[in-house]
């Protein structure tokens, strides 16, 4: 019987995507790994693999489709002697053939995410079933989806130590970080898919908040009807919201409706960070894989990153079951790019070096504006900075980003006339202003974390050691 090939989940808030482009077309003969087609997601155009071998059947989905349901069959696959005409249960009708196509970029977890109750799985579809260790003591293959593959490689996780949560003892994705994070030990990973911990965990992998319960206040839109009845006819023009603008609008009119903020801010002087940052460029090389130059931004994030190790407890998720207290600084940096913003995250910044967040940052700005970025590379965190100095802007509040409690918005490096003792001197000046979560982080506590933030920046040295 044909095997469904099924829209793949790309992220845990996934519930639709745009299926951009096929790289196969009908009769193609295909092994597990191979790139099948790309899938736009509200943020990014990613690449679904094959997870077995076979010949492509049919095309279930013409390229440019929107708004295709997650577990939605989208292609079949044959295997060895069967013919294209056989019937697979839960199959839509065939789609025009799309030509083949050169593959692109990222690896997302692969075709057979469980289906929930509105796309079923095909019951008589043959169901790969390692044994319980993986089939990895007897060389046998390890099961496990491509964003789960490519995550432990970059995590430097062994998955043959690892029991899978998906279905038939599959990995995926939340079982390589559930084993990342310290204090779990590999061989303990058996069981990642129960209840617990791992509902908490959704949150730190970027699942969006939500709704507001009953007793929350949930403020209602302006109907359109009413907002076109403002303007005359042919006075404006309707540029439809793409997935992005739409995520964007959703997510933080949740954050605004249910995460009580409060803002404080400071100035630093940022003489000294500009004189170390002009002498460690000047040192640095030029060239080579070792080759950096680093950027006021760069001086932040680890400043940041250091300064919620200084202060623990405002390194912190609120979730309903209890406080997520995290162990490392997964520091987000907002980057535009057209029709809105990814949030890339540099992971352990605490433990990193400014020249290899610099080098890190570098790449993943490149990649977010070119749509390149896995999801695991922009969710999750555990803070986030907003800076728009390079546009001038002197101060601003920015709005946090669930499920984070804090996010630092950066304003200009600026000449200013400063008082000392009682001598007026001219000195450059960042304000700097501080979003938090008041469930989560009080007055007293934001204050803390943001004058040690302060003191990295006018004291750099303290970075380096």
């Amino acid at each position: 019987m044909p095997t469904n090939i099924l829209m793949p989940a790309l992220s845990p808030t996934m519930e639709e995507g745009k299926l951009a482009k096929w790289l196969v077309s009908v009769g193609q003969t295909v092994k597990a790994g191979d790139i099948l087609a790309e899938i736009e997601t509200d943020k990014a155009t990613m690449e679904v693999e094959a997870v077995d071998e076979g010949t492509v059947g049919a095309l279930l989905v013409a390229e440019g489709t929107e708004k295709v349901k997650v577990n939605t069959p989208i292609a079949t696959l044959l295997g060895e002697g069967e013919a294209p005409g056989a019937k697979t249960s839960g199959a839509a009708s065939p789609a025009p053939k799309a030509p083949a196509a050169p593959g692109a970029s990222a690896t997302p977890q692969a075709a057979s995410t469980p289906a929930p109750a509105r796309a079923e799985t095909p019951k008589s579809a043959p169901q790969a079933k390692p044994s319980a260790s993986n089939g990895h003591d007897d060389g046998a293959r390890i099961f496990a989806s491509p964003l789960a593959r490519r995550s432990a490689g970059e995590k430097g996780i062994d998955l043959a130590r690892l029991t899978g949560s998906g279905p038939h003892g599959r990995i995926v994705q939340r079982d390589i970080e559930k084993a990342a994070r310290e204090g779990v030990t590999r061989a303990a990973v058996a069981g990642a898919g129960s209840r617990g911990l791992v509902t908490q965990a959704a949150g730190a992998l970027g699942a969006a908040p939500q709704a507001p319960s009953s007793g929350q206040l949930a403020v209602a839109a302006m109907p359109d009807d009413k907002i076109l009845a403002l303007y005359d006819k042919g006075s404006y023009e309707t540029v439809p919201h793409d997935g992005m603008r739409r995520v964007i609008a959703q997510r933080l009119t949740q954050s605004k409706q249910t995460i009580p903020h409060f803002y404080m801010s400071v100035d630093c002087v940022l003489d000294g960070l500009l004189a170390a940052r002009e002498r460690i460029n000047a040192a640095a090389p030029k060239d080579g894989p070792k080759s950096y130059k680093l950027s006021v931004n760069d001086f932040i994030i680890k400043a940041l990153a250091l300064g919620l190790q200084q202060v623990p407890a405002a390194n912190a998720s609120w979730t309903e079951a209890g406080m997520l207290r995290h162990r490392h600084s997964d520091v987000g940096v907002a980057v535009a790019v057209e029709g809105g913003l990814f949030t890339p995250i540099i992971r352990h910044a605490e433990l990193k070096t400014l020249g290899e967040i610099s080098n890190e940052m570098k790449d993943m700005a490149a990649r977010a504006r070119n749509r390149r970025l896995a999801p695991h590379e922009y969710q999750g965190g555990t803070t986030s900075i907003s800076n728009l100095g390079m546009f001038g802007i002197k101060s601003f509040d920015a709005v946090i980003n669930p499920p984070h409690a804090t996010i630092l918005a950066v304003g200009a490096g600026e000449k200013r006339a400063v008082v000392v003792g009682n001598d007026v001197k001219v000195a450059t000046i960042m304000s700097c202003t501080l979003s938090c979560d008041h469930r989560v982080v009080d007055g007293a506590l934001g204050a803390e974390l943001l004058n040690a933030f302060r003191a990295y920046i006018e004291d750099p040295v303290r970075m380096l050691v």
